[in-house]
């Protein structure tokens, strides 16, 4: 008896769900439209969650730590994270990962051009550093973040990186525009 019990709680645990139609919480989103695979909606409010970089500027080689964190108590289970030239649509640079909630994807053939998540736990905080190609124009953070099946965010943004080759910036990573004073 008590194996035919173990049996019926090991059927029910993996094929029940398949058969009542719930939702996988393996979710994977799209490197290119940054949507999860399933049939749901983005939100259209302001997302709950920022991405904070460690430099406005940056040299190719750079490596800039970059956050993404819940406001308040929002927590996510999963998340898309890169970084895009301004304007584009590919991923650019590649990422270290720090954070043991956090893994590499590839994108575009270029391994570790996009950070998701390791695992589907609750977080409020994710790290990881990007190692800045020796190409990129501006750039700016993009993310997919998912706090449940039914409520996720796309295209959330970080502000603007300006790399220090830039016309508008000299070598101290400083901007070269002046400040007039009345």
């Amino acid at each position: 008896m008590r194996r035919r019990s173990c049996f019926v709680f090991l059927f029910c645990g993996i094929f029940l769900p398949g058969i009542l139609g719930f939702p996988q919480t393996n979710t994977s989103i799209d490197c290119d439209s940054l949507l999860p695979n399933y049939e749901a909606e983005p939100q259209t409010s302001a997302p709950p969650y920022i991405i904070a970089v460690s430099f406005d500027n940056f040299e190719p080689g750079n490596e800039v730590q970059v956050t993404l964190e819940a406001l308040g108590d929002a927590g996510f289970k999963g998340f898309n994270l890169q970084a895009r030239e301004i304007d584009g649509d590919v991923p650019v640079g590649t990422f270290k990962i720090t954070d043991p909630n956090t893994k590499g994807l590839e994108c575009h053939n270029m391994t570790n051009s996009a950070v998701s998540q390791a695992n589907s736990d609750v977080k409020q905080k994710v790290t990881t550093t990007w190692i800045a190609p020796h190409d990129a124009r501006e750039i700016q953070f993009i993310a997919t973040v998912v706090q449940n099946l039914d409520n996720f965010w796309v295209g959330i943004q970080s502000k603007t990186l300006t790399p220090t080759h830039s016309a508008s910036v000299n070598a101290t990573g400083k901007s070269k525009r002046k400040v007039c004073f009345e």
